[in-house]
């Protein structure tokens, strides 16, 4: 058996709320430059208003990586991360640690097994609340991801708490909400592919008793949800980072967004970073729920011991 066996009395609901938010916390750290390069990769070429024409071009993962160590240095691929250590400790904390509680709410009364239907319906629902309480963190994110894309290698904010206070002054709070509704539809589908293909792999091991409730059993099914995942929600990812680094004035909303990349790019740019997006979201799959089964089962070991 490798890792921490499972606990007689399952975790709470609130020790899975805080594994939550530090498996995700944990994954960013271990995934971050990944996520950078993606996010440089989905908006290069984006035409900006005033029309401006980057000198920085990116190629692939790899090229993408040793491009910015080479021009803005190693401290680039991390750029925004404090941002993103916030993110999750709210986000993951929400969409990943209360998702088996709304999925007991769906799950009707007297039910042996729950449904595709009720596993749907929570990753939906926490993926959505999560959205409404973390999105200034993902914007503050994604404007420093990006800022180094910029041709004017001015940076645009001085630190993470200047990034919330100059967006809330410059754009109004609604600013710090940029970019809610695509972002919402993204979470929704990406819970879903998270969650639910996990839920769903991990209890197909289990009862075929191909593998046991450990970590390579945790390893196979958070690798198959992060290509799902992937999959479905890389043509939303793209127009919400596109629309959350939007300069004011430059699209109307998400809708004339999405328009605009096709014009541009055709139904080929809402694949655009794909490969960064599966390294990045499979890895952070495997690192984030690994993690939280462990996480979980430690703070469930421990509390007998300190009652």
């Amino acid at each position: 058996m490798v890792g921490l066996k499972p606990p007689e009395v399952p975790p709470t609901a609130a020790m899975k709320f805080v594994s939550a938010g530090m498996a995700g916390c944990i994954a960013d750290l271990c995934t971050f430059p990944l996520d950078t390069a993606k996010v440089r990769l989905q908006i290069q070429g984006e035409v900006r208003i005033p029309r401006t024409i980057s000198s920085v071009e990116y190629r692939g993962v790899l090229g993408t990586l040793s491009t910015m160590v080479r021009t803005e240095g190693a401290r680039s691929l991390y750029r925004g991360l404090a941002a993103g250590l916030q993110r999750q400790m709210s986000f993951a904390s929400i969409r990943i640690g209360l998702y088996d509680s709304v999925k007991q709410l769906y799950t009707p009364k007297g039910a042996d097994n729950t449904g595709m239907a009720a596993r749907l319906l929570a990753g939906c629902t926490t993926g959505a609340v999560a959205v409404a309480c973390a999105q200034p963190t993902d914007v503050v994110k994604v404007r420093f991801q990006a800022s180094g894309a910029l041709p004017d290698s001015a940076p645009r904010y001085s630190g993470t708490v200047d990034a919330y206070r100059t967006i809330a002054r410059e754009e109004g709070i609604r600013g710090l909400w940029r970019g809610t509704l695509p972002n919402i539809a993204r979470n929704a589908i990406i819970n879903c592919g998270e969650l639910v293909t996990y839920d769903l792999l991990k209890g197909a091991l289990l009862r075929a008793q191909l593998m046991t409730d450990n970590v390579p059993c945790h390893f196979v099914a958070a690798f198959g949800a992060g290509f799902c995942a992937t999959v479905v929600a890389s043509p939303v990812d793209v127009v919400k980072t596109r629309y959350m680094n939007a300069s004011p004035g430059q699209y109307r909303n998400a809708l004339s967004c999405l328009l605009a990349l096709l014009m541009q790019d055709g139904p080929a740019g809402l694949y655009k970073g794909f490969v960064p997006s599966f390294l990045r979201l499979g890895s952070w799959n495997v690192v984030m729920f690994v993690s939280y089964e462990q996480l979980q089962r430690t703070m469930a070991l421990a509390r007998p011991a300190l009652a």
